[in-house]
């Protein structure tokens, strides 16, 4: 009886944290999952094409998402651009290939409330920006993004997902030792096929800087390929970009098993 009751005491306190499930948007995803939990990891790989109307931009990110504990997720990732002139341009109007920076990044969930199917977190991005690949190592980093961020997520029902996650881009350069303030407010909606992790959406970003104000629509749906793998699927419609047509994306996401 002793050992049973002990049992039981040690179930009581692995008992898991409430995690509310919530729709992920596609290109401005998350640190894992708000309410992460510890052993969580996650895989992303993701390919996209810009009509930037002089030139084609052509982008690839690696990215590794794990909770070392309940509710913080971290996250390594490295994007590379690359481009391609169209007719008539000169190769100097092109920007040179270049992986983009090394993102290192922490999310913690400060709020889960299953009753209310609401989640909030809090989280930073620190983005090493690298020189274009004909100067690479002269300098190597060339720049920092401060990027702190707030997220607010919201289930309504079983099916409907609204999500917010806004915050500052603060952008450093090194060698004139200036730096210059982006705003970022990314805003979506999706519905999610009930018992399945599959959605349709729509994902809003919306970027303030020098009053300039950019917003690119990205209707998006994600689909299960198996227990383990997803795929997200998007196109972007710029609704204030003076030079940008339409994208296209595509996100390979990847769950291994982890013990509980």
């Amino acid at each position: 009886m002793i050992a049973t009751d002990s049992t039981l005491e040690l179930d009581s306190l692995k008992k898991e944290l409430p995690k509310v499930q919530h729709a992920e948007p596609l290109v401005i995803d998350l640190i894992r999952d708000l309410g992460a939990r510890k052993g969580e990891k996650e895989w992303n790989i993701s390919l996209g094409m810009t009509d930037n109307l002089e030139f084609d931009e052509y982008e690839t990110l690696i990215e590794y998402e794990w909770a070392p504990i309940d509710r913080l997720g971290l996250e390594i990732e490295l994007p590379f651009t690359f481009h391609s002139e169209m007719r008539n341009v000169t190769v100097e109007a092109v920007p040179a290939n270049r992986l983009n920076s090394l993102k290192l990044a922490g999310q913690y969930t400060i709020f889960v409330s299953e009753k209310l199917n609401t989640s909030l977190a809090m989280g930073y991005i620190n983005e090493f920006e690298f020189s274009d690949f004909k100067n690479f190592g002269n300098p190597l980093i060339y720049g920092n993004v401060y990027n702190p961020f707030f997220v607010a997520a919201k289930r309504w029902g079983r099916n409907f997902h609204t999500l917010v996650y806004t915050g500052p881009r603060i952008i450093h350069h090194f060698k004139t030792k200036s730096t210059h303030t982006a705003y970022d407010i990314n805003s979506n909606i999706h519905y999610m096929i009930e018992g399945t992790r599959n959605f349709i959406g729509i994902e809003f970003n919306k970027s303030f800087e020098h009053r300039d104000f950019d917003m690119t629509i990205r209707p998006q749906m994600r689909l299960t390929i198996s227990d383990q793998t997803m795929l997200g699927i998007l196109v972007g419609v710029p609704i204030a970009r003076e030079n940008q047509s339409m994208s296209s994306f595509l996100r390979l996401i990847w769950e291994p098993s982890h013990k509980k």
